[in-house]
């Protein structure tokens, strides 16, 4: 297995982890740089609220802030994302291993299944009455 930076993916998970935070990468992913106020605005949230998401995914690596005056702008780091997905890649090769073999057996199991009915022999039918 490869080895990872366990303090760097147990902080990108964390920071996935909420539904909140996710939406925030979302709307950095979709419509580039966003405020604070401007990543707070979808949510019943206050923006000391979202500042505690935003730095969540700042230590994560996710967000990068840039402060200029009294403007926080918020971009999209998507790097950290990388060892996420290597860890998760492992997994799945495990998965697809475990469900090719699955489907060998299944579909093993439907090429016996014609000769099977074709062995049996048809059921009499019941004789209505008149």
């Amino acid at each position: 297995m490869v080895e990872y930076d366990d303090i760097r993916l147990n902080e990108v998970f964390r920071a996935l982890a909420d539904p909140t935070r996710r939406a925030m990468l979302q709307d950095l992913a979709t419509a580039g740089p966003r405020t604070v106020s401007e990543l707070a605005a979808p949510f019943d949230i206050s923006l000391a609220g979202a500042s505690k998401h935003i730095q969540s995914l700042e230590q994560a690596g996710l967000v990068r802030r840039e402060v200029r005056g009294r403007v926080h702008t918020c971009r999209l780091d998507a790097t950290p994302l990388h060892t996420g997905m290597e860890w998760l890649r492992h997994y799945e090769r495990f998965w697809n291993g475990k469900l090719g073999a699955l489907a060998a057996i299944l579909e093993a199991e439907d090429a016996v299944k014609p000769k099977r009915a074709a062995a049996r022999k048809p059921l009499a039918k019941p004789r209505r009455k008149k």
